[in-house]
């Protein structure tokens, strides 16, 4: 065999334990919870998703060992929300938020995001940037992000963990409704915060 190839080889030898290093995590639904909140005249009115589903690919030893700044390599998010599943505990409300004033489901039944870089910041906090799809409309966001490690369950299913927080401004997705208050202001605030904690199934 030549040198060239002999090169070749081990380069692909490499690659392909790089690539196997990572490994497929599926949002566990029944242990996990996608919330927001957003202002409602002089308090924070809550609500969720109640359908939602996501594939993290990554390594949770490189994710460990990274170095602050370091951007972790074949690592990955996509997570997809129904739009429909809304829920603010409020029939009236959940409609009113179904419709064409918010998240107009009937022509975009679905939120996505799917991530473009994933940097360390410190400890086990970590920056995802990706594209967040709402309304069909796709803008760049951060989302900051704390891996709460991995484990084994009584039944032999590989676990981690996660949190996430961002805020948006709704009008960015042209969610533009709302209502003039006598005294000043309005009735919603533009700017949604939103908190997600997932539990993830390694995929077998």
């Amino acid at each position: 065999m030549s040198f060239r190839k002999s090169i070749a080889l081990v380069f692909v030898s490499l690659l392909i334990a790089t690539v196997a290093a990572a490994e497929t995590y599926v949002v566990d639904k029944t242990h996990s919870e996608v919330g927001f909140r957003v202002r409602h005249i002089v308090s924070k009115v809550p609500g969720s998703f109640n359908q939602f589903s996501g594939t993290f690919t990554f390594d949770p030893a490189a994710v460990k060992t990274a170095k602050v700044g370091e951007v972790v390599e074949n690592a990955s998010v996509e997570f997809t929300i129904d739009a429909s599943s809304i829920d603010t505990d409020n029939s009236d409300r959940d409609n009113h938020l179904r419709s064409q004033d918010f998240f107009w489901v009937e022509k975009h039944p679905e939120l996505t995001f799917k991530s473009t870089k994933i940097q360390k910041i410190a400890g086990d906090n970590f920056d995802v940037w990706g594209t967040l799809t709402m309304r069909g409309i796709e803008k760049p966001v951060k989302i900051d992000v704390a891996f709460l490690g991995t484990a084994t369950d009584p039944w032999g299913n590989d676990k981690a963990g996660f949190q996430a927080t961002t805020k948006v401004n709704r009008k960015d997705f042209d969610m533009v409704w709302n209502k003039a208050l006598d005294q000043g202001g309005t009735i919603l605030g533009e700017e949604v915060s939103i908190e997600i904690d997932l539990e993830l199934n390694k995929k077998k």
